[in-house]
C-alpha cells in the first residue's frame, strides 16, 4: 500500500524504512529537506492515491495540532489520518472530531520500540473504529515485531495513546527499581562487581527484561556511569499516567514516586532538604550544612 509519513526523526526515519523493507512505498515529509522525499504537505498528498493514508510522527501538542489542522484542508472524504506521536489521548478525541465532520478518519497509535525498532519491530497499540483501522492494518503488520505478539487494537479513539500511556508509566517504575537496586549495591563494601551482578540476573531470575539488558549494555560502556550526569528528563506521559489515576481514583504508588525521583534529579540543592535540615535543628539540635 502506499503511506505519507510526517515526521522522519529517530523514530520516523526508522519506521519508513521498515514500511518500506515490507514492500509498501513510503512517501515522507519533514522539516529537514536532507531526509524528506518531498518538501510540503501538499505535495505528499498529491503523490498518494486514494483513499489516502498519512501517518503523523512529530512532537504532541502544537506540531501535532498544526500538521493535523493543514491535513484536513487537504486531504478527502475516506482518507485516514495517523498520529503515532505521544499525544495526550484527550487531543485524540477532539482530533477524531475535528476530522470527523470532513469525512476523514482517525487512528491514534502508541509506538513502542525506540531505535531498536527497526530491527526488532515497533510494538503498537492502536484506537479507533474497526473500518478506519483495517486502511492502515497493513502498515501496522509490516511494522510490528515477528509472531504473535506486539500489537493491538486497543479500543475505540483514545485507547490506543492510553494503553502507551500506561506502558511508559510502568517503565517509569521500572527503570527506577532498577535504579534504586544498582545504586544501593554500588554503596555497599561487600559487592565488588555490580555489573556482573546485573549481568547474572539476565537468566534466570524474575526481574529479567529488555530494560535489564539494556542496563548491563549501558554499565558495559560506562561501568560505574561516571560519565554521566544524574539528571532524568520526564516525556510527560508519566506526568498524564498520574493525572488519570487521580482522576480515577485508581493507587499507582510506585509509578507516582518514580516521576517525582525524576524531578528531584534536576535539583542541584533540594528546598525540601533545607527545611528537613532546618526542622531537626530546631526540634532535636541536629547539625545543620552551612553553604
Amino acid at each position: 500500500m502506499e503511506l505519507g509519513l510526517v515526521g522522519l526523526g529517530k523514530m520516523g526515519g526508522n519506521m519508513r524504512e521498515r514500511i518500506r523493507r515490507a514492500g509498501h512505498t513510503v512517501v515522507g515529509y519533514d522539516r529537514n529537506p536532507d531526509v524528506a522525499d518531498v518538501h510540503s504537505l501538499e505535495e505528499l498528498v498529491g503523490k498518494l492515491s486514494g483513499p489516502r493514508v498519512v501517518w503523523v510522527m512529530v512532537p504532541a501538542g502544537e506540531a501535532t495540532q498544526s500538521t493535523i489542522d493543514r491535513l484536513a484542508e487537504l486531504l478527502e472524504p475516506g482518507d485516514v489520518v495517523v498520529d503515532g506521536g505521544n499525544s495526550r489521548w484527550t487531543d485524540d478525541e477532539r482530533h477524531a472530531r475535528e476530522l470527523a465532520a470532513k469525512g476523514i478518519g482517525f487512528v491514534d497509535c502508541g509506538v513502542s520500540g525506540g531505535v531498536w525498532g527497526l530491527e526488532n519491530g515497533y510494538a503498537l497499540m492502536y484506537g479507533g473504529d474497526a473500518e478506519n483501522v483495517a486502511k492502515v492494518q497493513p502498515v501496522f503488520d509490516a511494522l510490528k515485531p515477528e509472531g504473535d505478539f506486539g500489537s493491538v487494537h486497543a479500543g475505540k479513539v483514545g485507547a490506543g495513546h492510553f494503553a502507551k500511556m500506561v506502558h511508559n508509566g510502568i517503565e517509569y517504575a521500572m527503570m527506577q527499581a532498577y535504579a534504586e537496586g544498582w545504586e544501593l549495591l554500588e554503596k555497599v563494601d561487600s559487592v565488588d562487581n555490580v555489573r556482573e551482578v546485573f549481568r547474572s540476573w539476565q537468566e534466570g531470575t524474575v526481574i529479567r527484561s529488555w530494560l535489564l539488558d539494556l542496563a548491563v549494555n549501558a554499565l558495559d560502556e560506562d561501568e560505574h556511569l561516571d560519565g554521566l550526569r544524574g539528571y532524568a528528563q520526564d516525556s510527560g506521559e508519566g506526568r498524564w499516567t498520574v493525572e488519570a489515576a487521580i482522576d480515577n481514583a485508581v493507587p499507582l504508588p510506585a509509578i507516582t514516586a518514580s516521576l517525582f525521583a525524576r524531578f528531584a534529579s534536576r535539583q542541584e540543592d533540594s528546598p525540601q532538604m533545607k527545611m528537613i535540615a532546618a526542622l531537626r535543628n530546631q526540634f532535636g539540635g541536629h547539625a545543620v550544612e552551612k553553604k
